[in-house]
């Protein structure tokens, strides 16, 4: 068997003559000078700077105005988008998870976070509770994330109140309204979802038309007309509102 060839030994190396006027032209790749070596190339930082401040969503409208649908079109065109889950006492309905869709509580166990305080808003819509815990949205935003809040007009009232009062919140905080360009679009949208009554769809009709007036409220008015129009109007929404300066980072020169 063969030995394998060793690699062949670099010549000793000379100190080079300083050079002078007279010197010949200088040596060819190739005639013993020592290649260059490559630069070392630079390290990215370990978490790149954010492009800008992190946004608190929030899209109210009547029921049966589409927001939880857009807010699920959203969550899918944006997965750096967060959804903060929202407490309730009402039933689950088929498909939903306690955790995943919301926080299903009991009236007495809802109470007692009330009491400490522990919620950002909290309401009773159609004699069930619903609340959005502070803290899980203020962790979330201090992440970097966006985070998105499906919410009715009582809820986002008190979101705005309690931005007055804390500006993490308030610098932010982006509402959103959408509504269906009629009350008789909304009537055929609850008829075809099949949940409720039509007494029920009454009563969420003759509380959609005091909701609907408090659209000046918001930051934004989205008059919905299809799934893929709206999505597309609450991205450019969104775009706009990363791009505002006070809340962009701007390049270093």
């Amino acid at each position: 068997m063969k030995a394998k060839p060793s690699p062949p030994s670099a010549a000793p190396l000379r100190p080079e003559p300083r050079q002078r006027k007279s010197q010949g032209p200088a040596r060819k790749p190739g005639s013993g000078a020592r290649p260059p070596e490559p630069r070392p190339k630079p390290v990215p930082p370990a978490v790149p700077a954010p492009e800008s401040a992190p946004l608190l969503i929030v899209i109210s409208a009547p029921s049966g105005g589409g927001k939880t649908t857009l807010c699920n079109e959203l969550l899918a065109a944006r997965p750096q988008i967060t959804r903060a889950i929202t407490c309730t006492t009402r039933a689950p309905r088929t498909g939903e998870q306690d955790g995943l869709d919301y926080y299903f509580l009991d009236a007495g166990s809802f109470l007692k976070r009330v009491q400490a305080g522990n919620f950002l808003e909290h309401a009773t819509v159609y004699g069930q509770s619903y609340g959005t815990l502070k803290a899980e949205v203020l962790d979330k935003l201090r992440q970097g994330r966006d985070v998105l809040l499906n919410i009715d007009v009582q809820g986002a009232a008190a979101v705005r109140a309690r931005a007055l009062e804390d500006p993490e919140l308030r610098q932010a905080l982006v509402t959103v309204f959408l509504t269906p360009p009629s009350l008789s679009v909304l009537d055929q949208r609850l008829k075809r979802r099949g949940t409720d009554l039509p007494a029920v769809i009454e009563k969420r009709l003759s509380v959609a038309r005091q909701e609907i007036v408090q659209w000046k409220n918001f930051d934004y008015l989205l008059i919905s007309d299809s799934i893929a129009g709206d999505l597309q109007r609450m991205l450019a929404i969104l775009d706009a509102e990363k791009m505002r300066s006070s809340r962009a980072h701007a390049p270093k020169f």
